[in-house]
């Protein structure tokens, strides 16, 4: 596990010829209009800053054209940036030497595509190594290491098929595989599930996050799905036009929109699948014997589901330590559900 973040600080990227020579106009409010129609360049980032925390992962989110896909790209520098900086390990990605980059990428980063990039002309196991390969790993040792992840992903007895024998669904998940391969602190991933149909997607959610309890990997998501994003972010960031518009945890962005333009993303969330039991409970626990417990990071769709079957309109809330923390009200938990809480 990495032991920092990724820092990413005043990063502008600015495309054209004389990025550089208008990075001042823009911090003086230059738009991304008036940028490309009177100078022909084009604004890609404003003004970037995002701690991306260790070991969790974090969501940047926006529909096309926002920003989020060259965002990504800075961080192992697929994309010089104009000005600013990506931080990682107290070093600056964008002042590495060819040498030093090169390193970063093999040994530090992996990266799973939309369109999951498998060489054709490779076998599912072949593909797995490939990484491995490039870092002059022993054959053996790299195989050995590709099989656990092929399993782990669930492609047991698929090593010596060819891409085009395999479903979307299966091709992304040798993707996976062949990054977890490479272990690398971070993964990049870019637009990773959205090829994919909707069931298989969710069920390469659960992977994901079955696969981070275990590992713990700084990962970068990039998505333009809120769903996805609540669901897999720890942290979430939010942009429009090349500006990160908000950053938070899931909670906090459906329960305090930044503006109306976020307010139009979250309108048709399931508040029941981001709230936690700890927003909305009572501080004082109920007396008597109270059958149904709940956790304080809990869903209230969890939680509200816990007391419908057993018939039970109340709960108590027990922490970790085993500790009564609180308790919580069916009625209060459907309100919450379907209302923003108020505090």
């Amino acid at each position: 596990m990495a032991s920092q973040g990724i820092e990413i600080k005043d990063l502008y990227k600015i495309f054209g010829p004389h990025g550089e020579k208008y990075v001042e106009a823009v911090k003086n409010g230059m738009s991304k209009a008036e940028l490309n129609e009177k100078h022909g360049h084009v604004l890609g980032l404003k003004d970037i800053n995002i701690s991306m925390p260790a070991g969790k992962i974090q969501v940047v989110m926006g529909l096309s054209g926002s920003g989020k896909s060259t965002l990504i790209r800075h961080i192992n520098r697929l994309i010089d940036p104009t000005t600013g900086s990506v931080q990682y390990e107290d070093v600056d990605v964008c002042q590495m030497s060819d040498a030093e980059l090169l390193n970063f990428r093999r040994h530090k980063t992996a990266m799973v595509f939309q369109k999951f990039a498998l060489l054709p002309h490779r076998t599912v196991i072949q593909n797995t190594v490939y990484g491995l390969e490039i870092q002059g790993i022993d054959k053996a040792e790299a195989k050995k290491r590709a099989q656990r992840w092929i399993e782990r992903v669930g492609l047991d007895g698929f090593e010596d098929h060819y891409p085009n024998q395999l479903s979307g669904g299966m091709q992304q998940r040798v993707g996976l595989a062949r990054a977890l391969t490479n272990d690398a602190d971070i993964l990049l991933m870019d637009e990773a599930f959205s090829a994919l149909d909707p069931l298989i997607r969710t069920d390469m959610q659960s992977v994901l996050l079955d696969i981070q309890e275990e590992l713990k990997k700084t990962i970068v998501f990039i998505t333009h799905d809120l769903d996805e994003a609540l669901r897999l972010g720890d942290r979430i960031a939010i942009l429009r036009d090349g500006e990160v518009i908000q950053q938070g945890t899931g909670q906090e962005i459906v329960l305090h929109p930044a503006d109306a333009y976020i307010s139009d993303f979250v309108q048709e969330v399931n508040r029941g699948r981001v709230i936690a039991v700890e927003t909305i409970m009572d501080k004082t626990p109920l007396q008597g014997d109270i059958k149904i417990e709940v956790k304080p990071d809990d869903r209230l769709e969890t939680a509200a589901q816990a007391m419908s079957s057993q018939e039970e309109n109340r709960a108590n809330v027990r922490d970790n330590s085993g500790n009564l923390v609180g308790s919580l009200q069916l009625k209060d938990t459907i309100s919450a559900m379907v209302t923003a809480v108020r505090h």
